[in-house]
């Protein structure tokens, strides 16, 4: 049986001071926009405002806001970073792809196209030119540090 949780059944968190200087914190200057905007929602939540006006502040259903409230509170702040593993999977990888991409680089240093063919041909992996140019500039950057 399905159970829906009404707007109105979430009691508004009651938060420390410390609690609301971090939250105040993490909506200025959290590293994502979705961080910040979750630590958003909890600080409207907390003082007072009804899901529904939450979600029209901050362009989330009121679902939403009533989920990150309950891991709020279940978890506190950590729990309003985005969870490893959230998100499509990267075709290239620097760990298992970086040598072979290498090696076709080597073997075609003025045509692009000739490697990323070659590459795929060995790993029966497909990106696209895009993709492989951004991978190789990941690995410019990985090789310059």
């Amino acid at each position: 049986m399905i159970s829906f949780v009404s707007c109105q059944e979430l009691i508004p968190p009651l938060l420390s001071k410390s609690e609301k200087s971090a939250l105040e914190q993490g909506a200025r200057t959290g590293k994502t926009p979705c961080f910040r905007a979750r630590c958003e929602v909890i600080l409207l939540k907390a003082i007072g405002l009804t899901s529904e006006q939450v979600a029209k502040f901050t362009a989330m259903t009121y679902v939403s806001v009533n989920g990150w409230t309950k891991r709020y509170q279940e978890e506190g702040i950590e729990g309003l970073q985005t969870k490893t593993g959230r998100g499509r999977k990267a075709v290239v990888s620097v760990v298992e792809d970086k040598e072979s991409v290498l090696q076709a680089i080597k073997a075609n240093r003025q045509r692009i196209e000739t490697a990323k063919a070659e590459w795929e041909q060995e790993t029966n992996k497909s990106v696209s030119l895009s993709t492989f140019k951004s991978f190789l500039k990941v690995l410019t950057d990985d090789i310059s540090e």
